[in-house]
Order: structure tokens, then C-alpha cells, then sequence
């Protein structure tokens, strides 16, 4: 059980924190995660989102740290209707019994949606952008981001406070014992965003550009940025910040990710001379196997890398099942102006490199090769073939950042 944590005065972190998650819809989470949730006491005392149903107890235990009575409640803000965040609330409404529950108009239909009849009788009240609710000495205005990352998504500012309440946007899958950016080690920090944007956010992209620009014209100011994963940004707000308009941006640097599936080692030997061939040439390079390296770091990787290179051995007339997997699930994330090639050893047919270039043609990636394959084990020859295939995608990656400038 974690302790209530008071952000600024009468403003509390009340959420939970999760050990031992470490899978989040097919997403590694090696380092757990938690679901934030911020109690707000003023003259109508407000609970901004809830927790994951297993941790509706922890939260309830903190309300009653803070309040004494769970049911001093007055307003619960549903930002965000994903149930790691409303599971919880069909419990703690029937304990709450609260005046109002404010939502996006997409949130109003999503809460229906899960949880039917049960929530129709809810005191659910919609809010859109630029809706004010007056909590007492404080303000809500509240601003829609649909599809970052649901389409019922929404933030809440107060700007008595300069804090953005950001559900999802800008947060970690990171359980920590500090709450705070500067309370955590920071290399460790961004590590966990940029994994975060590269496996959840990153196909919302223009909506993240589209945010960051009305933010910016609004003119918020933002002291603290409170995501409902991780932890709460109030000393490196630039660092995230510039990071999400990088990262949204799809600014990329001369990195190379070489990814491969291997039957006998023979496409491995081929991924590590074309991985010779960019390192060759300046760039820095990743090899991952993509049977012993998740899906979900290898994107993570891909985030800032210009390059993607993919092998596998033929098996069954395709390419074999983890680069499958790979594909698909870099595919569904719509990475964009990537660098690519596939190659590849076969035995008889040699259809593998066929079907990744079809994956990286769909993800409109420009392919330097029509795709290098070699028969059963690679020769001296080959190899070096292999090489100098790294040495061309390098030269492409260079000059395609080079005309980005």
C-alpha cells in the first residue's frame, strides 16, 4: 500500500501502484506500472479518474486517509474511460455516491457502453472543450483529445494551479516508490515514456501535434503535468514536453534497427553483415531477434530510428511466426519515412522476403532493395553481398535526414 502523496496544497495523488503487471495488452512492462488517481479538496471535493478494479480498495483506503469519510466526495472526473482507469467505478460510485460524474460526450457513451444498465443510472454529466466547472477556490476547463489514445479521451486543466491532469498523455508504465520526475532516476524516466509513445501513442500522432499546438494557443501555463501511469512531471516538464513534439513529429536519427527471425542461424549471419555494413558507414545500429526480444522493445527502439531492416528464414511458404508477429504489431502502430529492406535464407521457395516487403510497403516505408535472399547457409560471397547492402541503406538513411534539414 503506497502512501497518499499531497502534489500541492489540498491536491492529493490517491491511486495505486502495480508490482507486478508485466504484460499490458500484449506490451511488456518489465517495471509494473501504476494507476494515478487525484483527489482535489475544495469546497466540492473532486476525484479526478479511478484505478483498475483489483485496486479499488487501495484507493478507497487513501480517501479515507485524506477525508475521513469516502463519501465527503462531491464530483468524480472520468477523463479517460479505459478500464485500467474506470473499473473501479461501479464500486466506488455505490460507496461515493456522488452528485455528479462529469465525461466527454464519447466518454458518456463509452461508460455505457461498459458497464450498460449498471451506469445509466450514474449522475453522468457531459463536458466539452472549454466547459468551466467551479470546484470552490478552484477551476476545471476541461479540453477533448479524442484519440489520444481513445476516442472518449479528455484532459483537465486548473489554472489556479497550472496543473494539467493528462490521463494518458505523458505518462509511463514505471511503478516507483518516488511520485515525482526528480524523485526517480531519470535516464530510467524517459526510457519509459518513449516506450510508452512508441507502443501506445505513437499512431495518434497528428492528434499529439494537434494538442501540443492548442495548448500552446490557449496559452496554458503548466507547472505540473499529472499522467494516470507513472510518475507526475514538475521538474523536467521541458524534457517531456519536447520530447512528445520529437516523437510526434516522427524526427528520427541515424539509427538502424536490424530485426530477425532465424531457423538455423543462417539469416542471423546475414542480419549481422548487413548490421557490419551501417556501422560501416557511421550508423548506429540495434540488432534484435525477434524471438528473444518482445515486440514491444523492438518498437521502442524503432521510435527514433530511421532504418528498419527486417529477416527471416522462409518456413511453410511465409516468413517465419515471431517476425509475423513483429510486422503486425509495427504495422498496427503506423510508424512513418522509414528507411527499409528485408532479407532473408530459404531452403526450396524463398517467400519470406515477399511478404515482408509487403508488411513495410503498407507502412509506406521507402525500400532501397527488392529484398536479399540466399539459399540454405551464406558464402564469403554472400555475406559480403549482405555487407554491402547495410553500406546502402546507411547511404540512404544519411542522405534522406541530410534533405530533412
Amino acid at each position: 500500500m503506497a502512501n497518499v502523496v499531497e502534489v500541492k496544497k489540498d491536491i492529493y495523488w490517491v491511486g495505486a501502484i502495480d508490482w507486478n503487471i508485466r504484460d499490458f495488452h500484449g506490451y511488456s512492462t518489465k517495471r509494473g506500472s501504476t494507476y494515478n488517481a487525484y483527489l482535489v479538496v475544495d469546497e466540492k471535493i473532486t476525484l479526478f479518474d479511478v484505478v483498475k478494479r483489483p485496486f479499488v480498495s487501495d484507493l478507497v483506503h487513501h480517501l479515507i486517509k485524506v477525508l475521513g469519510d469516502p463519501q465527503k466526495v462531491d464530483y468524480i472526473v472520468v477523463n479517460h474511460v479505459e478500464m485500467d482507469h474506470s473499473g473501479g467505478l461501479p464500486e466506488l460510485i455505490e460507496r461515493i455516491r456522488p452528485e455528479k460524474v462529469f465525461c466527454s460526450p464519447m466518454g458518456y457513451r463509452g461508460l455505457i457502453e461498459h458497464f450498460h444498465d449498471k451506469a445509466k443510472d450514474w449522475p453522468l454529466v457531459e463536458v466539452k472543450t472549454g466547459d468551466r466547472l467551479s470546484l470552490g477556490r478552484r477551476t476545471v476547463q476541461f479540453l477533448e483529445t479524442r484519440m489520444i489514445h481513445w476516442p472518449d479521451s479528455m484532459v483537465s486543466y486548473l489554472p489556479e494551479d497550472k496543473i494539467l491532469i493528462s490521463q494518458d498523455a505523458f505518462g509511463q508504465h514505471y511503478a516507483t516508490s518516488g511520485r515525482f520526475d526528480d524523485e526517480v532516476d531519470f535516464s530510467k524516466l524517459m526510457q519509459e515514456s518513449a516506450k510508452y509513445y512508441a507502443n501506445i501513442v505513437l499512431p495518434f500522432s497528428p492528434q499529439v501535434q494537434k494538442l501540443l499546438q492548442t495548448v500552446e494557443e490557449m496559452g496554458l501555463e503548466i507547472e505540473m503535468i499529472l499522467p494516470d501511469h507513472g510518475v507526475i512531471w514538475r521538474s523536467r516538464l521541458k524534457d517531456i514536453l519536447e520530447a512528445y513534439r520529437r516523437w510526434s513529429s516522427y524526427e528520427a536519427r541515424a539509427l538502424a534497427v536490424v530485426c530477425y527471425a532465424t531457423m538455423w542461424q543462417s539469416t542471423e549471419k546475414m542480419a549481422l553483415a548487413i548490421a557490419d555494413g551501417l556501422m560501416a558507414e557511421g550508423v548506429e545500429v540495434k540488432v534484435m531477434n525477434a524471438g528473444i526480444d518482445h515486440r514491444s522493445d523492438i518498437m521502442t527502439q524503432l521510435l527514433e530510428a530511421k532504418g528498419l531492416v527486417v529477416g527471416s528464414s522462409t518456413l511453410n511458404n511465409n516468413m517465419l511466426p515471431q517476425m509475423a508477429d513483429i510486422l503486425t504489431y509495427i504495422k498496427g502502430l503506423r510508424p512513418r519515412q522509414k528507411i527499409a529492406a528485408a532479407f532473408g535464407s530459404y531452403g526450396w521457395s524463398g517467400e519470406a522476403v515477399k511478404h515482408m516487403n509487403k508488411y513495410l510497403e503498407d507502412m509506406k516505408a521507402k525500400l532501397v532493395h527488392q529484398g536479399l535472399r540466399v539459399k540454405f547457409v551464406p558464402t564469403h560471397e554472400q555475406l559480403k553481398e549482405c555487407r554491402e547492402l547495410g553500406i546502402q541503406i546507411a547511404k540512404a538513411i544519411k542522405e534522406d535526414l541530410a534533405n530533412a534539414q
